[in-house]
């Protein structure tokens, strides 16, 4: 099966076709302009010349039975209830940009994964089967989450310093908390990380590409 990666972030929209080197995924911005009928209209531009049969899209937002549940506050309006696989007129699956991402990062066993960036993306994987999880809203400390701490509000209230030690406190407790082999640290801010936790491996972006494609493997569903 031919698949077409979508991956839908708050600043740019990438795309990247099975078969097709890394270096060769296309992009545009997004943001509020941005509602599902103009992502389809953009994806079909992008994509000319490439051929495939099936789209795995990486939604930033909670995902429930295949379609966006709640509306993203960076893009536009619309998402909650469209119909992808219509609009495409071939098979589509979309799951949390989060769990996208943890699928192409896995590398076996089990494995959670933290995407550290605007807000805190989390998903797990166990022998290739994806879990998707919401661990951003809950209690970490002094009535905030651990989103409040390791997103990005966290880091422009607390600084660089007492963030990455907030990183530390985390992955360390949710490697306790998961008994997993591994972390695998993504999200544009993982880069402000000069030396990882414990237990902790660094991510790619570009993995969401593998990932979407991952998503048509029997056991990854």
């Amino acid at each position: 099966m031919k698949v077409l990666s979508v991956d839908v972030g708050g600043s740019h929209v990438k795309i990247l076709a099975a078969g097709q080197p890394r270096e060769e995924a296309r992009r545009i911005e997004s943001g509020p302009h941005l509602g599902p009928a103009e992502l389809i209209a953009a994806v079909r531009n992008l994509s000319r010349g490439w051929s495939f049969d099936a789209v795995s899209i990486g939604f930033p937002g909670p995902v429930e039975d295949g379609r966006p549940a709640r509306e993203p506050w960076n893009l536009g309006p619309g998402w909650v209830g469209y119909d992808f696989e219509a609009a495409f007129e071939c098979p589509t699956r979309v799951v949390n940009d989060a769990s996208m991402q943890a699928l192409g990062s896995y590398a076996g066993r089990s494995m959670l994964f933290l995407g550290l960036g605007t807000g805190l993306g989390s998903a797990l994987v166990v022998s290739g089967l994806l879990v998707p999880l919401e661990l951003a809203h809950l209690p970490y400390r002094k009535e905030r989450s651990y989103e409040d701490y390791l997103g990005e509000h966290g880091l422009e209230r607390r600084g660089k310093r007492k963030w990455r030690r907030s990183v530390e406190d985390v992955t360390r407790r949710l490697l306790d908390a998961f008994l997993v082999d591994e972390i695998v640290l993504g999200g544009g801010n993982v880069r402000l990380l000069e030396e990882l936790p414990p237990g902790c491996r660094r991510g790619d972006n570009a993995d969401a590409f593998a990932g979407g494609f991952r998503l048509w493997e029997s056991s990854a569903a």
